[in-house]
């Protein structure tokens, strides 16, 4: 049976990710430097959850779906944390022959 979510639930949602991405957009004018990328990945982890939770409906899913959404993103952590080892570790290596 399909729930049906109260509209006022999505206005919240829409005006959270709206102030989200007016924050984003704003920490983008100042001069951060290297927190600025990290402040605005965690905005927009938020803003994912947001939408997977509420507009996505997980929050009123059966276990299994919540399950293999979670799954996703652990394999989706694995390829992240696989690329991100290989690009930071190009350089500890000479090149044979240079």
């Amino acid at each position: 049976m399909e729930r049906i979510v109260p509209v006022r639930i999505d206005v919240v949602v829409w005006l959270a990710l709206l102030a989200l991405t007016g924050i984003n957009i704003g920490l983008a004018q100042l001069k951060l430097g290297p927190v600025l990328g990290v402040l605005e990945l965690a905005i927009a982890a938020i803003q994912a959850v947001l939408v997977a939770v509420f507009l996505m409906h997980l929050r009123w899913s059966p276990g299994l779906v919540r399950l293999v959404a979670l799954a996703g993103i652990a394999w989706m952590s694995i390829l992240i944390a696989g690329t991100m080892d290989d690009v930071l570790t190009r350089g500890w290596l000479p090149i044979p022959g240079k």
